[in-house]
C-alpha cells in the first residue's frame, strides 16, 4: 500500500471573516454550509469519497474506523484504520496534528495532540491501537504537522513543569525568555522512545504563519485539516 498525507491551509475556501477562507472545523461558530462546502471541495480535491472526522476534547481515547460511520467519531482526539481509501483528519489551530502510517500493514492514524491529550498520552494510546490493528511500529512513519511552535507558546512555569514530567522534552523558554512548551519536541522524543524510527517534522508554526489557523494569535478562528489514508500502488 501507499499512504498519502495531506495538510491544508486557510487560502481557497468559501468561508468569509474571521474564518477566512478555507475552514474545515465544524464547531467554531462559521457558516455551516461554508463549512460542508469547504469540506466537499477537500474530498473532490483529492478523490477520496470517505473522510472520517471527530468530535475532538482533548483527551486520550482512539478511535478505529473503516468508513462505515455517517457521523464524526465521538469524544475522541485519535482515529485509526486499516480500510483503503478512507481518510482519517485531524483539527487544529495550534495544536500538533500527527500523521501515521505502517504501509506494509496498510495502517494510518490521525492524531489531536494538543497540550492537554500530549500531556495525557494520546499518542501512545494510538500507537497502541495501531499495533492492535498489525502495525509494526519499526514500520510506522510519523508527520509532526504545523503547530504553535515553542518561541510562541507561552506558559505558567508550574505548567511548563508539570507537562514535562509527562512529555520529556517539551519544555522550553519564549523568545521572551518566559516558560513555554515546544509539544512536537516532546512528542518527537515519545515517538523515538517508543521505537519509531521515521519521524518527519513540518517546520511551520501556526502562530506565526498567516497562511495557517491560530487560536492564541486570532481567538475566533478555523481549522486546518491534516488526513492519511492508504491507497493501491
Amino acid at each position: 500500500m501507499r499512504i498519502r498525507r495531506v495538510v491544508t491551509t486557510r487560502a481557497g475556501g468559501a468561508s468569509t471573516g474571521e474564518f477566512d477562507s478555507f475552514n474545515l472545523g465544524d464547531r467554531v461558530g462559521d457558516d455551516p454550509a461554508a463549512v460542508a462546502a469547504n469540506r466537499k471541495r477537500l474530498a473532490t480535491e483529492l478523490g477520496l469519497t470517505k473522510i472520517a472526522w471527530m468530535e475532538q476534547v482533548h483527551g486520550r481515547t482512539v478511535t478505529v474506523v473503516d468508513g462505515t460511520e455517517e457521523t464524526p467519531a465521538e469524544a475522541t482526539d485519535a482515529l485509526v484504520t486499516a480500510t483503503p481509501g478512507v481518510a482519517v483528519a485531524v483539527l487544529v489551530a495550534d495544536c500538533v496534528p500527527v500523521l501515521l502510517g505502517d504501509a506494509e500493514a496498510g495502517v494510518v492514524a490521525a492524531v489531536h495532540a494538543g497540550r492537554v491529550g500530549a500531556r495525557v498520552g494520546v499518542l501512545p494510546a494510538t500507537l497502541d491501537a495501531m499495533r492492535q490493528a498489525g502495525a509494526d511500529l519499526a514500520r510506522v512513519e510519523v508527520l509532526l504537522g504545523p503547530a504553535i511552535c515553542g518561541q510562541d507558546y507561552e506558559v505558567p512555569a508550574d505548567m511548563a513543569r508539570d507537562v514535562e514530567r509527562h512529555l520529556p522534552g517539551s519544555a522550553t523558554k519564549t523568545r521572551k525568555g518566559t516558560p513555554g512548551l515546544d509539544l512536537r519536541a516532546g512528542l518527537w522524543q515519545q515517538l523515538a522512545d517508543a521505537g519509531v524510527g521515521k519521524i518527519g517534522v513540518d517546520p511551520r508554526c501556526t502562530f506565526e504563519d498567516k497562511s495557517l489557523f491560530s487560536y492564541r494569535r486570532d481567538g475566533t478562528t478555523g481549522r486546518i485539516a491534516a488526513l492519511t489514508w492508504t491507497e493501491a500502488e
